[in-house]
């Protein structure tokens, strides 16, 4: 049974060619990583098959009565409700068939024998789906699931107000888990989770009876949830039965066939063009000319294979600092309330450093203590001499009408537009992507931009948090070769231990400092 059909599918955007004349089915069972290079078309393609864009060309078909849940990067919470609340609006259709099975209770006592049957029915059905769902039981649910993704070290009576970005993003995402849906759409799920709660969500993959699409740009993630990829490229998607790492080794032999098939059908291109030259003049040989040209037309021509830009990082270093960038004596963490109990700790010049911890702990916190962006709750926290940090924020914090040749230029007004275009596409972005405003691109294009102003800068000491999130495979390893090839200091907040495992000096967990029950 097919869940999703999408026939001839084509759309554009911005003058932008995004997909091209694409098919794809969804079966039942089926899991799917859907891959491809940051600005591919990805999130469009979700935007596409869950009706928020119009394709220009083709047809998306689902069948009737299925249920889809759709996890997106942009999704967003109201304010004023507590995180049981949000989780328990997973369950608004249950609560709305709860309340027509007790309506119909009440009119069973005036009904007659024909209508007392039909409501019976009814209820029947009612009864059948709320066990199936888990209604019965569904504050138990919501107590495993909020564990499962870390909330119920937050307490689920919070208001979601308080909460940081990869809090509400762990709300949404359990929402969504929650209200047991037909089809999962989920648009980088594991951005902001943990190592433990990325463990917990693979095993609720693995376990999905029914299908999902999954846009992720972690392979070991991928490796162990997906048996189908889909990899868009070049406006085309191209299936690969499978995990990450089979299509890895048969996108490779693809990819060297079609190179093979351009270059040989280029030789024999040009052996007939050459006897047509030499031919089609000659009397007795004008025919044989015409037969070749008649030949050549019916040829149907490969188009030459393509290389993408390939994002290049490498980070500008500044002058030597002082032999200890930061030096903190009982440093409490936290704004209206302390997030951990008083530490003291000394960042020493030159050493890398990561930072690891689950979310609502005051990662991101000390990173901006550290850095005199905000003050400690107590204790004291002293910066060295002569430092010139390099900060990389999670997220833009502010909608960025500006396009990226505008956000780089205004940061560096002394460069040349040449310049400037030659940094932006140093960083894997085309002329497109150059000349699209910052909100408009994906989350990897604008990590890029952003990345791109960073490394324009002289710096001593680059304090990055979650740099990796939305970046795709290629452009982390080139980020990872960057830092570690950078001169200075790295202080470094992440949820990949295999991004920077085998290269940083230390590793401060932050569980270790806390006051909260982990």
């Amino acid at each position: 049974m097919s869940f999703l059909t999408v026939s001839h599918v084509s759309h554009s955007f911005g003058g932008r060619q995004i997909l091209e004349d694409v098919s794809f089915k969804l079966e039942k069972g089926e899991h799917i990583g859907l891959v491809g290079a940051n600005g591919e078309g990805k999130s469009t393609f979700f935007n596409l098959i869950t009706n928020n864009l119009l394709p220009d060309d083709g047809q998306i078909t689902w069948p009737g009565k299925i249920k889809v849940g759709y996890l997106d990067q942009m999704s967003s919470l109201e304010n004023g409700k507590t995180i049981r609340d949000v989780l328990r609006t997973a369950f608004n259709e249950d609560f709305a068939a709860e309340q027509e099975m007790l309506e119909l209770y009440d009119k069973m006592a005036e009904a007659d024998e024909d209508t007392m049957n039909k409501m019976l029915v009814r209820v029947g059905e009612i009864q059948s789906r709320l066990e199936h769902s888990g209604f019965y039981s569904l504050d138990s649910q919501i107590e495993d699931f909020a564990n499962g993704l870390g909330l119920g070290d937050i307490g689920l009576d919070r208001d979601v107000a308080d909460l940081s970005g990869g809090q509400r993003n762990k709300v949404l995402l359990a929402k969504l888990l929650l209200q047991d849906s037909d089809i999962l759409l989920l648009d980088e799920p594991t951005n902001y989770l943990d190592v433990e709660h990325i463990r917990w969500l693979t095993r609720f993959l693995q376990n999905y009876e029914n299908a999902f699409i999954l846009i992720s740009h972690d392979v070991t993630f991928l490796n162990d949830v997906a048996n189908v990829i889909y990899h868009l490229e070049g406006c085309q998607l191209t299936r690969y039965t499978g995990n990450y790492d089979k299509f890895q080794e048969l996108y490779q032999i693809h990819k060297a066939q079609l190179e093979a098939a351009y270059v040989r059908q280029q030789q024999e291109v040009a052996k007939l063009e050459d006897f047509i030259a030499r031919n089609k003049a000659r009397v007795a040989t004008t025919g044989m000319a015409r037969s070749r040209q008649r030949q050549l037309d019916k040829m149907e021509m490969i188009e030459k294979p393509t290389e993408r830009p390939k994002p290049h990082f490498r980070f500008q270093s500044g002058r030597t600092p002082g032999r200890f960038l930061a030096e903190a004596e009982n440093l409490v963490l936290g704004y209206d309330s302390a997030l951990t109990r008083p530490v003291s700790f000394k960042l020493e010049r030159n050493k890398k450093v990561a930072v690891r911890g689950v979310n609502g702990l005051g990662k991101t916190t000390l990173l901006k203590t550290i850095l005199g962006m905000i003050p400690p709750y107590a204790g004291t926290i002293r910066q060295g001499d002569f430092l010139q940090p390099g900060y990389f924020e999670q997220e833009e914090r502010v909608k960025n009408e500006k396009t990226a040749l505008e956000d780089v230029w205004d940061a560096y007004p002394g460069l040349t537009n040449a310049e400037v275009r030659a940094a932006l596409a140093g960083c894997g972005l085309t002329n497109e992507h150059i000349t699209t405003k910052v909100f408009v691109l994906s989350g990897g294009e604008a990590a890029k931009v952003r990345l791109c102003k960073l490394m324009l800068q002289e710096v001593n000491w680059l304090v990055l948090d979650e740099p990796t999130n939305h970046l795709d495979v290629e452009a982390k390893e080139e980020l990872k070769k960057a830092i570690i090839e950078f001169k200075g200091s790295v202080l470094l907040v992440s949820h990949e231990p295999e991004f920077y495992e085998d290269w940083v000096d230390e590793v401060w967990n932050i569980e270790d400092w806390t006051t909260k029950i982990i």
